[in-house]
Formats: structure tokens, C-alpha cells, sequence
């Protein structure tokens, strides 16, 4: 009688889902990750901001964070709602409001955070274009603090493996799976952001509005498509039209907006610096 093959495995680090907890109050890694990355985007945008050609003030920058954490998380949690538990919330539309039983889409915090920038701009009497520019070159640190969040929550996990460093995560069996959410925080997160970096950094891309918008669309549909054949899909959706996951149905709109930008900005004569 053969013997059954064990695949290999690491096992899942012990990681409390909790990050700092002081008496009655525990800050989980997840809140924490949308804090630093709100607070790091923030930092680095007001500089990105400064850049020739001045796309806003110092001060405009410090009003504006509000309105992108009103955007992350009402657009996040609005999206998850619609897009992948839409038959639950039918049913108990109150529990949408729960924010703290978890649920958040990147795709409806795009959209939320879209909203909230055209809006910020047009009361501020801004280029949304320009202004758009220097705030998506920031994203990335978010997502990329978001997806380390996740591999600590052990959640989203990937697909069955037999790569050596296939990882046993708690509550998705005995098999090793794909670590995913690392695949998506250096797709996503670190490629993402040096390329955007050194994008808004050339003189010749800033003074063609739209271009850094289009090319973080662009590229964070590829990178999370390209993530998605790692991923487990979520479990009440599976696989749905051509064997696609959602993540990846969801970013081919994202993938077609940002390659209108690129063309928009392309073919319009270039702003004075």
C-alpha cells in the first residue's frame, strides 16, 4: 500500500489579531493598517502636492484627508455590500451599517474615494486631474499595509499549493495554500507604488493631467488580477463568468478607465508649470 504524499507546509504564525491593548481598548491590526496608511498617505501626499506644477496647498491637503477616510469607508464598505454579500444585506439591510463585524471592497473604496475627490475639488476650485495625480501615487501604501493586515488576520488566504512555502492557515483546512495576501501586498502595494513614485517625480508626466491616475488603474487592475489566480474566492461567490474570480470581473472596468486617462492625457496639449 502506498504511502500518502504529504505536501510540505509552514505553519501559520501565532499572530493576534489584536495589535495594542490597553485595558477595555485593542486596536486590531486591521485599524491599524487603515490608520498608518491614511497618516503615511497623508504625509507624503502634502509634499507630492507642492510639486511643480502646484496641484494644491499644504492646507487644502490637510482638508482633504477627511474627506478620502469618508470616501475609504463608506465607499468600501458599500461596495462589499453590493458587490459580495448583496443577497445577505436583503435580508438584515441594517447589519450594512456594522462596520465592526468586517467587509470592506477596494473596488467601492475607488469609487468612494472618486466621489469624494470631485467633489473636494470642485468646492475647492481644483483640477480634479491634477489633484488626482498626486493623491493616487499615495494609495499603494494603504494597500499594501492593508494586505500585511490580512495575512496577519489570517484571512483571504490563497489556493492549494505544493510550492515549499505553502502555509496552513487556521480555518481553511489541512492543506498548505498559497500566502496570497504577500503576493498582493508586493504586487499591489510595493511594485504599485515605486512605479507611481517615479512617475509623479518626472516633470513631463505632471504637466499632463490624468496620466498618473490612468497608469495606477491600469496597473493595480493587472496586479490584482494577476493576484486573484493565488486567491481562494470567496467561498459564498466561487468562480463565476469564464472561471473568473470578482476581484478580477471588477477590475476590467478599472483596466479600461485607465487606459482612457492615458490616452486623455496623451493626446491634451501639456499644463504650464
Amino acid at each position: 500500500m502506498l504511502a500518502a504524499t504529504v505536501l510540505p507546509a509552514i505553519a501559520f504564525p501565532a499572530i493576534d489579531p489584536v495589535a495594542i491593548a490597553i485595558g477595555p481598548f485593542a486596536l486590531r491590526w486591521y485599524a491599524l493598517a487603515y490608520i498608518a496608511g491614511i497618516v503615511l498617505g497623508w504625509w507624503l501626499a502634502r509634499r507630492l502636492l507642492a510639486l511643480a506644477p502646484v496641484a494644491a496647498s499644504r492646507d487644502q491637503a490637510d482638508d482633504f484627508v477627511t474627506w478620502v477616510t469618508l470616501g475609504i469607508i463608506l465607499g468600501g464598505r458599500l461596495g462589499y455590500v453590493l458587490f459580495y454579500r448583496p443577497g445577505y444585506y436583503v435580508t438584515a439591510p441594517w447589519e450594512a451599517l456594522f462596520l465592526w463585524q468586517g467587509g470592506m471592497a477596494f473596488h467601492g473604496g475607488v469609487v468612494g474615494v472618486v466621489v469624494a475627490l470631485l467633489w473636494f475639488c470642485r468646492r475647492q476650485g481644483l483640477d480634479p486631474f491634477m489633484f488626482g495625480d498626486r493623491v493616487v501615487a499615495v494609495v499603494p501604501i494603504g494597500l499594501f499595509l492593508g494586505r500585511l493586515a490580512n495575512f496577519a488576520n489570517g484571512e483571504l488566504w490563497g489556493r492549494v499549493t505544493d510550492v515549499p512555502w505553502g502555509m496552513v492557515f487556521p480555518g481553511a483546512g489541512p492543506e498548505p495554500r498559497h500566502p496570497s495576501q504577500l503576493y498582493q501586498a508586493f504586487l499591489e502595494g510595493l511594485c504599485l507604488f515605486v512605479l507611481l513614485q517615479v512617475l509623479v517625480r518626472i516633470p513631463a508626466v505632471r504637466v499632463r493631467p490624468g496620466m498618473v491616475c490612468g497608469a495606477f488603474l491600469l496597473g493595480y487592475g493587472v496586479a490584482r488580477i494577476i493576484g486573484e489566480f493565488f486567491r481562494q474566492p470567496d467561498a459564498h461567490l466561487g468562480f463565476l463568468f469564464a472561471g473568473a474570480t470578482m476581484g478580477q470581473l471588477l477590475s476590467l472596468p478599472m483596466l479600461a478607465a485607465g487606459a482612457w486617462l492615458v490616452w486623455r492625457a496623451r493626446t491634451r496639449p501639456p499644463v504650464r508649470a
